[in-house]
């Protein structure tokens, strides 16, 4: 195992401020071990599809001057396995540039940048970080994009995508439901469709097998009830769940009709989760925070709350081994 400590080179002022407003790290420990014989998992974003702070919210960006709050990434993973020098990436967020950088600390690939992308579907949050592909940033070529028939076709008869695909900046890899993609001996990818707003695209999660152990990766999904599947099954049969927490519970953004946006909020998921066992419980990582879940802030009482009912939540820069 190697160490990356979280920060390892001496900075400018400003480059320093840069790096602790927008560099993801463990908000607990100095220290991470980066596995050098063994696939493994690394979170490159926690947050809803504009991160936190947002645009225009005042109030949070002081809080971001005060040091009293950290700003997060929109929610992506990296998956990597250093014997195969090979790397992937789930979503293409907003904040493609420092998430690449995130996984460059960690990891590195005999096909920079990736040697892959996972799309779960056309929100914003989750597919406008290909711009960075294009010719005006990093003009790369052929870089595999994993995505559903509708997200294909949304991006190859949309511009400025479409003009990735001319210019053979990305290949588009066309995805079936539940039908299992083989990225190496160990590992390999598997997306199923979930209910969501699908204005533009169908919205998949994924399972990841990892030597054979199955991390589920649900970052958006409407209500559990709407799906056809039973999520205290899928968690119950799986190693890992990543799971979608956009909101702690309903009111939580005033003056607007939260039906309009049906996610689970995490009030409902612990109450439907609290049939598993401890073992199970243990599972669950929350992930895709909105910027008004209290859960963006580790010691506010509804985070505790999370981890006294036996739940975890995702942090930026986690390294999750299998």
């Amino acid at each position: 195992m190697k160490i990356a400590p979280n920060s390892t080179i001496k900075i400018e002022p400003l480059l320093a401020l840069f790096l602790f407003l927008f560099t993801a790290c463990n908000e607990t420990d100095n220290q991470r071990e980066i596995p050098t014989e063994a696939p493994f998992l690394v979170v490159l974003g926690v947050a809803q599809d504009a991160g936190y702070p947002q645009a225009g919210q005042k109030q949070e960006w002081e809080l971001i001057k005060e040091k009293s709050a950290r700003p997060k990434n929109a929610v992506a993973l990296g998956l990597v396995d250093p014997t195969t020098k090979q790397r992937w990436l789930f979503e293409a967020t907003p904040d493609f540039k420092l998430q690449l950088q995130m996984l460059d600390d960690v990891s590195e690939t005999n096909n920079y940048p990736l040697d892959g992308i996972f799309l779960t579907h056309a929100h914003i949050g989750h597919y406008t970080g290909l711009i960075h592909l294009g010719r005006e940033v990093m003009g790369t070529s052929g870089v595999p994009v994993y995505a559903m028939p509708k997200m294909k076709t949304f991006l190859e008869e949309n511009g400025p995508w479409s003009q990735l695909v001319d210019l053979n900046n990305i290949e588009i890899k066309t995805q079936q439901d539940s039908s299992a993609i083989q990225l190496s001996n160990s590992i390999s990818v598997t997306p199923f469709i979930v209910p969501h707003r699908d204005e533009f695209s169908e919205t998949v999660g994924y399972e990841i097998r990892i030597k054979g152990k199955s991390i589920i990766f649900i970052p958006d999904i409407d209500k559990w009830s709407k799906w056809n599947q039973d999520v205290i099954e899928v968690i119950q049969k799986s190693d890992m769940a990543l799971l979608d927490a956009s909101f702690f519970k309903n009111g939580e953004i005033s003056g607007r009709d939260m039906s309009e946006i049906p996610h689970p909020f995490v009030e409902e998921s612990m109450g439907l989760f609290g049939k598993l066992s401890v073992e199970d419980k243990a599972k669950v990582h929350f992930i895709h925070f909105n910027h008004t879940n209290p859960m963006n802030f580790s010691d506010s009482e509804e985070s505790k709350l999370v981890r006294d009912k036996g739940f975890k939540i995702a942090y930026e820069g986690q390294i999750l081994t299998f």
